[in-house]
């Protein structure tokens, strides 16, 4: 594929002024044949497969980012989802798997390892009832470890009774992590319709239906679109999604060639891109600042979600031009406290929880990285799970949240998580009870439209 010397240029510039990156680049390892009936074998097995397979992955992430001059954020690993790996043990407590992933994480360099995963949308067996009761110690007592529970799927409905668990534990890693402003649960996620090739912390494991290995990687550039979009102010709607197009053609077809290069180099087949706008708290590197260079005063004002509609569309329409595989989440991302447009939003007032919520019926993801009071009840947080769960079945999307009740915080402080986290307000939630309903367990049932045979 040849490049003129104004695209070369136009590049360049989306690097070093528009903050166009690599996010991630995810190496997915599966762990399948490292199940053994004894715990330490099975992590043994672990160890070694992990430090053998992705071993070159950081280096190789340097030297692609020293000879392309392409930034490539995070460099990570995604793994089988051990509740099925450690489910042949004769162990019930499974943090020391996650112990073992996080030194294995640490030895390779990597920024993030994901894996630490359950799939119970249809019900929960030993293996996974073992892992979610683990999380939370397991998230406390870790560092890079990453975790992620499927709790619904268009297919099979939602698991009420593994909602109403979720509540329980995503309070206790909270709590197990109070000095932090409840950062455990930053690297906690549920979700419907979890894609089993996902690049993107906290959700990304490495599914059963996935090879040996495989490369996945994970583009943004929030602040490309956003500088594209600056030249159509006042121009019809049919200009600006063709610019978003067009852009996203470009963002994409760069990750293809990053992409493609680093699965070479390792020696694995190239997974997915996926083509998701992922925010940094910086300023420039925001998708709620491209929704309000569409005409709103502030995101979350009315107008809000045809905005992201359009958004999402636009980068995915244009994403699949340049590659034949797309993948993951790919759409926007729309975090609090990883976007300080968003951050900026709440702090307006435009923008409420229930908002976000209706937001995520046309992006990718969910309600993410959303600071909660500390005294929000375990039946609340379930409630919240249940609708996010009941968009994403209805819908046949992806849907995910991930919040984080501060423990000793009310609505209106601050909680900072540091990094790429952010920080967020913290934002309030109804007062009124969903007790009585959380209370019901079962499953309710998938939507007519999932019968599709």
């Amino acid at each position: 594929m040849l490049f003129s010397p104004f695209e070369i240029k136009e590049t360049v510039d989306m690097f070093h002024h528009q903050k166009l990156d690599i996010r991630a680049i995810t190496l997915g390892i599966s762990l399948l044949d490292c199940a053994s009936p004894s715990g330490p074998e099975s992590r043994r097995r672990i160890r070694e497969k992990l430090l053998r397979v992705a071993g070159p992955l950081v280096r190789v992430g340097r030297e692609i980012e020293a000879e392309f001059g392409v930034p490539i954020i995070n460099k990570r690993v995604s793994v089988t989802p051990i509740a099925l790996v450690a489910a042949a043990s004769e162990e019930d407590d499974y943090e020391p798997w996650a112990r073992t992933l996080d030194e294995c994480a640490k030895e390779l360099g990597i920024d993030f390892l994901g894996g630490f995963s359950a799939l119970v949308q249809k019900g929960v067996a030993r293996g996974d009832q073992n892992l979610i009761a683990s999380i939370p110690r397991a998230l406390a007592n870790t560092d890079r470890v990453c975790a992620s529970v499927n709790l619904a799927s268009t297919k099979s409905g939602i698991n009420m009774d593994a909602v109403r668990e979720m509540g329980k534990i995503i309070l206790e890693a909270a709590a197990l992590t109070a000095d932090r402003d409840g950062i455990g649960c930053a690297k906690l996620v549920v979700f419907c319709n979890a894609p089993e090739d996902n690049p993107f912390m906290a959700g990304a494991f490495h599914g059963p239906g996935e090879g040996d290995n495989c490369l996945n990687v994970g583009v943004s550039g929030p602040g490309v679109i956003k500088a594209a979009i600056e030249s159509c102010r006042g121009a019809s709607f049919d200009e600006l999604a063709e610019t978003i197009k067009r852009t996203a053609f470009k963002i994409t077809r760069m990750g293809q060639l990053v992409g493609g290069e680093a699965a070479k180099r390792l020696g694995v087949p190239f997974g997915i891109l996926d083509l998701s706008l992922a925010p940094t708290p910086e300023v420039g590197d925001s998708v709620a600042r491209i929704l309000e260079e569409m005409g709103l005063e502030s995101t979350g004002t009315h107008g809000t979600t045809a905005a992201l509609a359009m958004l999402t569309d636009m980068v995915k329409k244009g994403g699949v031009m340049a590659s034949t595989h797309v993948g993951g989440l790919s759409g926007a991302f729309i975090p609090v406290s990883e976007d300080e447009g968003m951050v900026a939003a709440v702090r307006a007032g435009s923008l409420s929880l229930d908002k976000l919520e209706a937001m995520t019926c046309v992006c990718s993801v969910g309600l993410d990285m959303i600071a909660l009071p500390g005294d929000t009840s375990a039946s609340t947080i379930s409630a919240i799970i249940a609708d996010e769960m009941a968009i994403g079945m209805v819908n046949n999307k992806t849907t995910a949240v991930r919040v984080i009740p501060v423990p000793g915080k009310k609505a209106g402080d601050w909680a900072e998580f540091g990094g790429l986290l952010g920080g967020a307000p913290i934002m309030p939630v109804h007062r009124f009870s969903s007790e009585a309903f959380i209370a019901r367990g079962g499953r309710i049932p998938a939507p007519i439209h999932s019968f599709r045979n």
